[in-house]
């Protein structure tokens, strides 16, 4: 009866959760849709609706351009969005109750829980806090090296370098990637440094923050690591190694990407390329022009996404390697599925599966509508699908040109893509229920 009652109260934040994301997507729209923030003065509710939703999403999928199409206000309200969508709703909403109350209510607590994936009700205060820290204080160190390098390097005066170090800072950590030049992050690949502190920023805010708070406490401790820990980050190295190594290798003598590029501008290119599929939207090169191989692999590493409580999109690396482990476990005919010399749970890999495949179901969907809506080639169509579930922002330059319709399920894939895999995991560990009984077992033909 008490577990119940526990899990009654505990369904209410799950439904809260994207409520409060529809709630700020609605506020933003309206705000975008203030004559002031852009520069025509024309009101297009469209455009303010799926620029509120990418950036509270915190995915950079744009139909316009945004360094010209806003003014500074409405470029601003972008950030704030930005911003919000990478802190969680939720998680400032509680913490704003902890500075002006004093206190927290069980109900902002379980809020907390959802959003942040905490285990322990009891650590849901410090975790807000950390979580505040570690993103202004990744923020503030990223954008104090950024408006020194965007001065003195690039030659932008103090005004803009502060804005612009501020603005890719932001964008970086909430892994967002709007960014205020025309071409993205393509006129700073001749800079390493602005790339690797993009990249790392990128790659602090993805993580999730569950992992980065435990890489800063027992980063000299690897044996000590948490298994879902251990899974994301020697995951990301893994896939950033064979996103960095087959960029490289594809594009090498590409004319439209890196062939044109001496040595040293190829490998940071293929840094960046090897981090912002997989989370932020910043692009390196004009991805309308990569090989199809490329095409493919970076529609992988979106579908994948980054850490699993952080800010970034996809099923997450820690679902997909749950799922290889699992594979290779049923090749090798175990009936456990270990990790690091521990046994995962059925419940656990139930619900990576039905992640996995809610994900594909989003996929195959999206893909099928704007199929029917456009004639566009099928290969930019899941791109830009994926890149949108995946809350990632690259594109292969069609969403501008997509039809009203084609871009509202852009959107829906956007707000899917933030809210949805999470919000449906927790659904899912919320309905686990015991059976007192066993039915009889049958064995259907599989393969």
């Amino acid at each position: 009866m008490a577990n119940a009652v526990v899990t009654k109260v505990l369904r209410r934040p799950v439904r809260l959760v994207p409520l409060a994301f529809f709630g700020v997507i609605v506020v933003g729209t309206l705000l975008l849709c203030i004559p002031a923030t852009h520069h025509d003065g024309q009101v297009r509710p469209l455009v303010a609706a799926f620029t509120a939703v990418s950036a509270t999403c915190i995915t950079g999928l744009t139909v316009v351009d945004t360094a010209t199409y806003w003014t500074p206000l409405g470029q601003v309200i972008i950030l704030l969005l930005a911003q919000m969508g990478g802190f969680g709703i939720m998680s400032i909403a509680t913490l704003m109750a902890i500075i002006v109350k004093g206190h927290i209510e069980l109900s902002n607590t379980l809020v907390v829980q959802t959003e942040t994936q905490t285990q322990d009700l009891g650590q849901a205060r410090r975790v807000v806090v950390r979580i505040a820290v570690s993103m202004l204080a990744a923020e503030m160190v990223s954008a104090i090296i950024l408006t020194l390098r965007f001065h003195y390097t690039h030659g932008f005066d103090w005004g803009q370098s502060i804005w612009h170090g501020i603005w890719y800072a932001c964008m970086a950590f909430s892994n967002a990637g709007f960014a205020l030049q025309s071409d993205s992050i393509m006129s700073f690949v001749s800079d390493p440094l602005t790339i690797v502190v993009l990249s790392l920023t990128v790659w602090a805010g993805s993580l999730g923050y569950p992992v980065f708070w435990e890489l800063l406490k027992k980063w000299r401790r690897p044996n000590t690591w948490s298994v879902h820990t251990r899974l994301t980050f020697y995951g990301f190295m893994v896939l950033f190694g064979i996103a960095f190594a087959a960029f490289l290798v594809f594009e090498w003598d590409n004319p439209d990407t890196l062939g044109p590029m001496g040595l040293a501008n190829k490998v940071t290119a293929a840094i960046a390329a090897g981090v912002m599929p997989r989370s932020c939207g910043f692009n390196i090169v004009d991805y309308a022009f990569i090989k199809d191989e490329t095409t493919i692999m970076n529609i992988v590493m979106m579908f994948i996404g980054g850490g699993s409580a952080g800010t970034s999109g996809g099923i997450k690396v820690s679902t997909f390697f749950l799922l290889a482990f699992l594979i290779l476990a049923a090749a090798r005919g175990e009936q456990d599925v270990t990790v690091a010399h521990r046994r995962i749970g059925d419940e656990t890999l139930r619900q990576a599966v039905t992640v996995a495949l809610i994900a594909v179901a989003c996929l195959v969907g999206g893909t099928m509508v704007l199929a029917i809506l456009t004639d566009l080639p099928l290969p930019h169509v899941l791109f830009d699908v994926t890149s949108a579930f995946g809350t990632v922002g690259l594109s292969m330059g069609i969403t501008p040109s997509l039809p009203a319709g084609g871009q509202l399920t852009l959107m829906m894939l956007m707000f899917l893509g933030r809210v949805g895999t999470f919000t449906a995991a927790s659904a899912l560990a919320l309905r686990t229920s015991t059976r007192h009984y066993h039915l009889p077992e049958e064995r259907p033909i599989v393969g």
